[in-house]
């Protein structure tokens, strides 16, 4: 079952009411997009359930530690900024990712920092990568989907984007928040040169070391959290798997597939669990992070390997 995060209106107002919840967030604009995240729900694929969470974890759990989080705490995902939110209770708040301008109040401050109850976070538009994380000392406490408070937007799984006027609850502080001289963002080079471990279905392919070597891709503007499109180079099968196919397969996330038009999908996060084009290869997952926060245009090289 979905949970959303805003419950009904009349909810709304029992909610605020309500003297057990002592800790929230309201929404009061979301951005293009803003998610609730963990590290996700890993392990149910023979469920069909993706494994989700989020895209970069390195800057996810580097939020959570600033505000003395478990690193496996639920923070929100922004894409592309715009996010605002009015702290009803006084916490820590870190962000995250690439370089994104923070407004307390209006007056731009370093992160990590304190809201008191009142207090109006708006994040600006971040530099070098897409996707913001925040993370809230006690942590985003909205009802967990086997395990996790990861939106699944190919699911359905876990808490539906935020919208205006959502509530957001917050668990009790248990950890230290951690101050920082300098917070290096994330920066995406104009370039990503991707390692990807061939197979298993490579020998559906001419020479695949050498076509992955030698291709040139850019990312598409068609791209999300399922799965990162490229644009350019198209890979050619060798001459007896042209016109064939595949039964389904199992994915695992960073799996390339590659569909009839030999343009290959890098499967991110909310990847589905079977497909049935052949995969030329696994990207290593320590690039993860940085594919999901490579923008449309940003140019893609493969360093294949066996």
């Amino acid at each position: 079952m979905t949970h959303r995060v805003s419950p009904t209106p009349t909810s709304r107002e029992s909610y605020a009411q309500d003297p057990r919840v002592q800790r929230s967030l309201t929404v009061l604009r979301t951005g293009p997009q803003t998610l609730v995240q963990d590290l996700g729900r890993p392990g149910h694929a023979h469920l069909g359930v993706p494994p989700s969470g989020a895209l970069d974890t390195r800057s996810a759990t580097l939020a959570n530690r600033l505000v003395g989080n478990p690193e496996d705490a639920a923070c929100l995902e922004v894409l592309l900024g715009g996010l605002s939110l009015r702290a009803n209770a006084s916490c820590t708040v870190a962000v995250t990712g690439p370089a994104t301008p923070a407004l307390v109040n209006g007056v731009p401050r370093d992160s990590p920092l304190h809201l008191a109850p009142g207090d109006t976070l708006t994040l600006g538009t971040p530099t070098g990568g897409l996707r913001s994380y925040v993370a809230v000392s006690g942590g985003i406490t909205v009802p967990a989907d086997l395990g996790s408070r990861s939106t699944d937007l190919l699911s359905g799984l876990g808490p539906a984007p935020l919208r205006p006027d959502d509530e957001l609850p917050l668990g009790d502080p248990t950890g230290v928040p951690v101050g920082v001289d300098v917070l290096v963002p994330t920066q995406v080079p104009d370039e990503l040169r991707v390692p990807v471990v061939l197979g298993p279905r490579d020998d559906w392919f001419d020479d695949p070391a050498r076509q992955l070597r030698d291709g040139r891709w850019t990312v598409s503007d068609r791209s999300n959290r399922v799965g990162i499109r490229l644009a350019g180079t198209a890979l050619d099968r060798t001459a007896c798997r042209v016109g064939q196919e595949l039964p389904s397969e199992g994915l695992v996330t960073g799996a390339v597939q590659v569909p009839t038009d030999g343009r290959p999908v890098v499967f991110l996060a909310d990847h589905p669990t079977t497909g049935g084009y052949p995969v030329i290869g696994v990207v290593a997952a320590h690039v993860l992070p940085l594919l999901g926060q490579a923008g449309p245009g940003t140019r893609l090289r493969f360093d294949p390997r066996t």
